[in-house]
């Protein structure tokens, strides 16, 4: 069925023709219609299917009719991460080049006052992320009840990344006769209760079963030690023997853990960028225009990266880390693959990640094949670091290695051999000087009269240290009383009964 089937405006169909389209994908062909009849749609395909334009060509359509108002826009697109939200703006530039439309981004790390400037000059397509959407309305600067059509884009990566709270709370906001469309890759069941919670009557449009993998992806797993320096080898292994390898997307659980191998790979003579939660918006895109441009052809990233990246042309995608998460592997893969073309995709498996593997498997519905030798075959570690690879950050198993070299020791405590080399005798005369030199050192006036010399008992190597201080009474003398009170000296006077 082509685009001029579908009920698009010429408007709309000319930008799709410009942009060198003919066919629609499965999901628009399914979805775009219902979208047309104003009907609340709910949406699964795999990524990278077109699930944007999906949305995104028949929002066009339905909004050249009407005008926007200051603070109040008429639509109102939820994505989970600044790249995903801007690669959706990107789609409304792109096939929205013959309408006269104002479209705003409402993303982090952006100034307040350059957002609210456009809001104020009335939006037609508000595209945001929940946080920062939120953060506008609290502040008064953003009314949603004039919303006609809520388009909530890649629903479980929401509940992923703890929005679902938020999103309730904007649908609260916008009115209840507004138009839903609920698009998501997998089905969890806190996003069937979202689903039923908040969308009327919904057709539901499929166009792949939920949690599949593309059949143009050739997935590999290869075992690893778990030693971090081991992976290290061999991700640049795979990437140094790859075929057909034009640029790569390498995927890690941690933002930490992307520094550290971004760190290695540019050590070892590789061009990659890194992208993460934690970098400004200024260096995440400049990141992605490297990568996009072929200046760095690797991409070092955390689940940030996962969805929301539109380079069709990645040829590999490695997972340097196996994803916790079953349907983030679905994601990840899903960035290679694309509009039909061939990729691959390697993931790196430790001992450690036997559970996360099988869920991996047992949601994709299909064993994944081992390149090369498999877990139960893998050598034994030798525990120590290359020397090529050794002072990175993080790297912590050589640095305890180094200390684990010397023999711990408590505090005071002296080696074996020097211990051997010095008498008995000398240990017990220091030990017997410690305490007069704490003595010497107190105030005086707190001090009690020292005994005379003859009480005292004569120090010998076996003499007790405190046995040594103890003074000793004798028949022949008199008892030394000077330190004591002059009451405790007073006689007793006892009455006779």
């Amino acid at each position: 069925m082509p685009f001029n089937e579908l009920g698009l405006s010429e408007k709309v169909l000319s930008a799709v023709a410009d942009a060198g389209y003919t066919e629609p994908t499965p999901i628009q062909a399914q979805a775009i219609p219902h979208v047309l009849e104003r009907r609340d749609v709910l949406g699964l395909a795999q990524t990278g299917t077109g699930k944007t334009a999906a949305f995104t060509l028949p929002m066009l359509t339905l909004l050249e009719q009407g005008r926007a108002r200051a603070r109040m826009p008429r639509t109102l697109i939820l994505e989970p991460t600044r790249e995903l939200a801007a690669q959706v703006e990107e789609n409304f530039v792109k096939y929205g080049k013959n309408h006269k439309l104002n479209v705003a981004l409402l993303i982090g790390g952006v100034s307040f006052g350059d957002q609210d400037s456009k809001l104020l000059r009335g939006v037609d397509v508000l595209i945001a992320t929940p946080g920062r959407l939120l953060d506008h309305v609290e502040r008064g600067r953003l009314l949603l009840s004039g919303i006609e059509i809520l388009v909530i884009d890649e629903a479980d990566r929401m509940l992923d990344m703890g929005f679902i709270p938020d999103i309730e709370r904007v649908c609260k906001l916008v009115p209840f006769t507004r138009q839903t469309l609920f698009f998501s890759a997998t089905m969890p069941p806190e996003i069937q209760r979202l689903v039923s919670q908040f969308l009327s009557n919904p057709v539901q449009v499929e166009a792949s079963r939920p949690s599949s993998t593309a059949a143009t992806i050739t997935q590999m797993l290869v075992a690893s030690p778990k030693e971090d320096y081991a992976k290290r080898e061999k991700l640049r292994e795979l990437i140094t023997t790859a075929e057909n390898l034009q640029n790569g997307i390498i995927f890690c659980n941690r933002k930490s853990e992307v520094a550290v191998v971004h760190k290695s790979l540019q050590r070892h003579g590789f061009k990659a960028v890194c992208l993460h939660g934690d970098m400004d918006q200024r260096s995440r895109m400049q990141a992605l225009d490297q990568f996009r441009t072929g200046e760095a052809n690797l991409l070092v990233a955390s689940d940030v990266a996962a969805r929301g990246l539109d380079i069709p042309a990645v040829s590999h995608v490695f997972n340097y880390d196996t994803p916790h998460h079953a349907e983030d592997y679905v994601h990840r893969i899903g960035r290679t693959g694309r509009a039909g073309r061939a990729g691959a995709a390697f993931t790196i498996v430790t001992p450690a990640d036997a559970k996360s593997l099988a869920a991996i498997e047992k949601l994709i519905g299909r064993p994944i094949d081992w390149f090369g030798s498999t877990l139960s075959e893998l050598p034994p570690s030798e525990g120590r670091s290359p020397r090529g690879d050794r002072g990175e950050r993080g790297d912590r198993g050589d640095r305890s290695e180094r200390r684990g070299a010397r023999p711990a020791r408590r505090r005071g405590e002296r080696a074996p051999a020097e211990a051997a080399e010095e008498p008995a005798v000398a240990h017990d005369a220091a030990d017997s000087a410690r305490p007069a030199r704490r003595k010497a050192a107190r105030p005086e006036s707190r001090e009690p009269a020292p005994a005379p010399a003859a009480t005292r008992a004569p120090v010998t190597p076996s003499t007790p240290r405190r046995a040594a201080e103890r003074p000793v009474a004798r028949n022949d003398e008199p008892a030394d009383t000077s330190h004591l009170p002059a009451f405790l000296l007073r006689p007793v006077r006892i009455k006779a009964g």
